[in-house]
């Protein structure tokens, strides 16, 4: 397939300019896609852009990354009730250079002439002045043309009457010199991203057409919703982040895990490079047995191993399996004390001096008088007869057993278990 036909059976086409299809297929194209980097790790709503630029280089393409150093520094009023906060040059460095780090595990930058590229608009914006910027620019486009454009109406008609200042005002502008720049300079002709961006990228091919008489091209991507009209990559606790250092592996891992069966079977093919013999396979698979969750499974692997690693993918299914009954002590033990608290965040927890137990300490001294997890030894005794009582995941026979320094997980943490939900963790400190 062409990349065109690839986007399409994937579903990863909103909308295409006129002539770009016969553009690609006539020579190797550069295209963009811009990110804002107002924060030091992409989140997932960014893949859908990451994922045209990887299926354009594996079309034979060269893919290029506009790390919005200048445009971050303003805040594009594209699908935003409010204007964002202003980012330091400083701050905006530290997240560029994060983000490129990201970006290694999708793009290929190894020097071939269809090789990945980065590179920072604000490396060229520094350079000119306002007063040429309106004089050589400005005058290009008109205000007319900026007030069509639906970014730019939704704002200026919102019920909050927050109104939209010059400063968001003159995004699409920067923007649109952003492609004008890179057509002139890198020989760019195609600029992709979502939807909501339509009119930013619009106003580039604009400018290209009537300063330079060229001929540029735009593809957006249909901006990811749910199934039940919420908001796609949003959790109570805000973004699904790549960056482990707010989204931890476990916790990627099981977003995907969990989504409907109706957004797996879309998101399968938009989020992983699967082809498509082997999606429409796992449908089909999917369809017959729903209740295995084949979709789900098979799309949070692949996309948690594209993100992070196979180990990391590993050490969420180990996680996984201890909340559903499947774990073991040997479980607990293989994965890392960050997957660990991330499966057992927000459970009771309760601190005990690393003394007691590293001179040990019996079941009934530990779940009553230190950390009160029973309120009596009537109740102790009556779960551990019933079977409803596991440290590490190992079944308490006896209240006397005793719990030492052997039994603590990462050095620090012990799991106790009442039932088949009620977990408690019991954290030994000196």
């Amino acid at each position: 397939m062409t990349f065109i036909e690839e986007l399409r059976w994937r579903g990863m086409i909103h909308d295409i300019m006129p002539g770009t299809e016969e553009q690609l297929q006539k020579e190797m194209t550069t295209a963009y896609v811009g990110i804002d980097p107002t924060a030091d790790s992409l989140h997932i709503g960014h893949l859908v852009s990451v994922m045209l630029l990887k299926h354009f280089q594996l079309a034979g393409h060269k893919p290029m990354i506009v790390l919005g150093g200048a445009t971050g520094m303003i805040g594009d009023p594209s699908g935003k009730s409010e204007e964002r906060n202003l980012l330091s040059e400083s701050t905006l460095k530290h997240n560029q250079a994060r983000i490129k780090d990201q970006l290694n595990n999708f793009l290929d930058f190894n020097g071939d002439e269809n090789s990945a590229e980065i590179v920072n608009n604000y490396d060229w914006m520094k350079k000119i002045s306002f007063l040429e910027f309106i004089r050589d620019i400005g005058k290009h486009i008109t205000v007319n043309y900026m007030m069509a454009k639906d970014s730019v109406k939704k704002r200026l008609n919102n019920e909050a009457k927050t109104g939209l200042s010059f400063t968001e005002f003159s995004y699409q502008l920067v923007q649109g010199y952003d492609f004008f720049y890179l057509y002139e300079h890198k020989n760019c002709k195609l600029q992709m991203g979502g939807s909501d961006q339509w009119g930013n990228i619009t106003t580039g091919t604009e400018l290209i057409r009537r300063k330079l008489n060229g001929e540029a091209f735009a593809i957006t991507c249909p901006l990811i919703t749910k199934a039940d009209g919420g908001k796609f990559g949003k959790t109570e606790k805000g973004n699904v982040w790549l960056a482990k250092k707010y989204t931890s592996s476990y916790k990627f891992y099981q977003f995907w895990l969990n989504v409907s069966d109706q957004d797996a079977e879309r998101y399968i093919k938009i989020f992983t490079l699967l082809n498509k013999d082997e999606i429409e396979k796992l449908i089909t698979e999917h369809n017959t047995a729903p209740h295995l969750r084949i979709l789900q499974s098979a799309l949070a692997k692949e996309i948690t191993i594209l993100v992070h690693s196979e180990e990391d993918y590993n050490s969420a299914v180990e996680a996984s399996k201890i909340l559903f009954g499947k774990g073991t002590k040997e479980t607990l033990s293989k994965i890392d004390e960050e997957t660990f608290l991330s499966v057992f965040e927000g459970v009771p927890q309760f601190e005990i001096n690393m003394s007691n137990i590293v001179n040990g300490i019996n079941v009934t001294d530990l779940l009553i008088e230190k950390t009160k997890i029973f309120a009596s030894k009537g109740e102790l005794r009556r779960l551990i007869t019933g079977g409803g009582l596991s440290i590490n995941k190992e079944k308490v026979v006896d209240a006397d057993s005793i719990i030492d320094k052997s039994w603590l997980i990462d050095e620090k943490y012990i799991l106790v278990q009442k039932g088949k939900k009620n977990y408690f963790l019991v954290k030994a400190i000196n």
